[in-house]
C-alpha cells in the first residue's frame, strides 16, 4: 500500500507537503535559536551546548540532536526526490509546448525549482562550514559556535552565500506553505486569503530573522 501511495501523484505531493512542514517547523526553531547570538557569546555558546544535552540522562550526549538530524535528512531527501519525480512526470505528460501561453505565474512559483537547488547546495555548504568546519574561514573552533559564526560573516563570500540562500528560503516558503495547505486539504475559498497572508508573514519573518545575524556581524552589533 505504501508503494502504491508513493507511486501516485497525490502521494508524492503529500510527501512533499508533510516533509516541507517538518522543515518549516525546524526553520522556525532554528531562527529563534540563532537570534540568541545577540545576547552575547556566553548565551549563544550555552544554547549550543544545551542542544547536545537535551534529554539527559535518559538520552545520551548528542542522541537527541542526532535524532533531529536524521529526521531532517529524511525530510530533505523525501522532499527533493518527490519534487524531482513530480517534475519529470509533468514534463513527460506534456512533451510539446502549449499552443496558448499559460497565465503568468508568481515569481516565487517560477523560481521554486532553482530555489530548491540553491537551498540544497547551501545546506551542504552550511554543514561543512559551521558543523564540521571543513570549509570554515579563520580556523574552526569546536565548542565555540559564536566565534565560528562571526568568522563566517566576517567574509564577503560567507555573507553573499547566506543572504542569497535566505532569500531563496523566503520565496520557497511563500509558495510552498500555501501549496502544502492545498495538498493536505486545508485550503478553501474562505481560507485562501488567510493562508496566503500566513505564508507571506512566515516568509518575511523567517527571512528577516535569519538575515539579522549576518547583518549584525557586518554592522558590528555582533562581534
Amino acid at each position: 500500500m505504501a508503494r502504491t501511495v508513493w507511486d501516485s501523484t497525490v502521494g508524492k505531493k503529500t510527501v512533499m507537503a508533510v516533509s516541507g512542514l517538518i522543515m518549516l517547523l525546524y526553520l522556525v526553531v532554528h531562527m529563534i535559536g540563532n537570534l540568541k547570538i545577540f545576547f552575547g557569546a556566553g548565551e549563544f555558546n550555552h544554547y549550543a551546548h544545551w542542544l547536545r544535552t537535551v534529554g539527559e540522562p535518559f538520552m545520551h550526549y548528542e542522541w537527541t540532536l542526532w535524532l533531529v538530524r536524521v529526521v531532517l535528512v529524511v525530510a530533505v531527501v523525501a522532499h527533493a526526490v518527490s519534487a524531482y519525480q513530480l517534475s519529470r512526470r509533468d514534463i513527460r505528460a506534456r512533451p510539446s509546448k502549449y499552443v496558448h501561453k499559460k497565465p503568468r505565474a508568481s515569481y516565487a512559483t517560477r523560481t521554486m525549482r532553482w530555489g530548491g537547488t540553491i537551498l540544497g547546495l547551501f545546506i551542504v555548504w552550511h554543514v561543512l562550514d559551521l558543523t564540521t568546519g571543513h570549509v570554515h574561514s579563520g580556523g574552526f573552533e569546536t565548542g565555540k559556535p559564536y566565534q565560528n559564526v562571526v568568522d563566517t560573516f566576517s567574509t564577503w563570500y560567507g555573507n553573499v552565500i547566506y543572504i542569497v540562500a535566505m532569500l531563496a528560503v523566503g520565496l520557497h516558503i511563500r509558495h510552498g506553505f500555501w501549496s502544502a495547505a492545498q495538498t493536505l486539504g486545508v485550503g478553501s475559498r474562505t481560507r485562501d486569503r488567510a493562508l496566503k497572508t500566513t505564508a507571506n508573514a512566515l516568509a518575511l519573518l523567517l527571512t528577516a530573522g535569519f538575515l539579522a545575524v549576518p547583518v549584525g556581524v557586518m554592522t558590528g552589533v555582533v562581534s
